[in-house]
């Protein structure tokens, strides 16, 4: 079992999101989404995060747009780095992910809402987009609005997010096979190795 904490506002977490099933897949393993909300982790333990974007490297900055560009060639995606609207608040989507109760509704939604910020420069917090990102996953999108909104829903996003700060998460993406932690989508290597020696 992989175990996938994410937050759809991130480029890393997007290539991830994209290449754990098929990995997970190959190994005839599940993975079990745990939506997060990411500024609540940076809010909490990981302020570093606003500092660096105040006062950004510009030699890290040029490699960091280089590397993410890299990356989604190999996936195959279009990731628009950075994007105009950015940092985005992403908490009705995660929440949205959250009233998703049901695996593949959930992964078609959040697939559908990485697409929409990163390859389209959407605003992800504005309810039409979101409405518009249900009706073109076969959603209700008055549901969906109504949903997120319940108070049980938004106890669970922050429950994942507090959970993962107390088994020493950081950010997003972040796995975890058993009790083993791995972050970033360039530790999907890893992660590979974990279930293989699992067995």
């Amino acid at each position: 079992m992989i175990e996938f904490f994410f937050d759809c506002s991130s480029p890393w977490t997007y290539l991830a999101f994209h290449n754990i099933e098929p990995l997970a897949a190959e190994l005839n393993e599940v993975v079990v989404w745990r939506p997060i909300l990411v500024g609540g982790i940076f809010n909490s333990i990981n302020p570093s995060v606003y500092a660096s974007r105040d006062h950004p490297v510009p030699a890290k900055q040029n490699y960091l747009v280089k590397d993410i560009q890299d990356w989604a060639r190999i996936a195959n995606l279009k990731i628009l780095m950075p994007p105009r609207i950015f940092p985005v608040n992403s908490v009705k989507a995660m929440r949205g992910c959250i009233w998703l109760a049901s695996p593949p509704e959930m992964q078609r939604f959040a697939g559908a809402v990485f697409e929409a910020y990163w390859a389209r420069e959407e605003d992800i917090a504005d309810d039409a987009v979101l409405a518009q990102i249900c009706r073109y996953c076969g959603l209700d999108a008055d549901a969906f609005l109504s949903g997120i909104r319940q108070p049980a829903i938004k106890d669970q996003l922050k429950a994942n997010t507090d959970e993962l700060i107390r088994r020493g998460g950081f950010g997003s993406p972040t796995m975890f096979v058993g009790d083993d932690m791995y972050f970033g989508n360039d530790r999907l290597s890893l992660v590979r190795h974990a279930l293989l020696s699992d067995r």
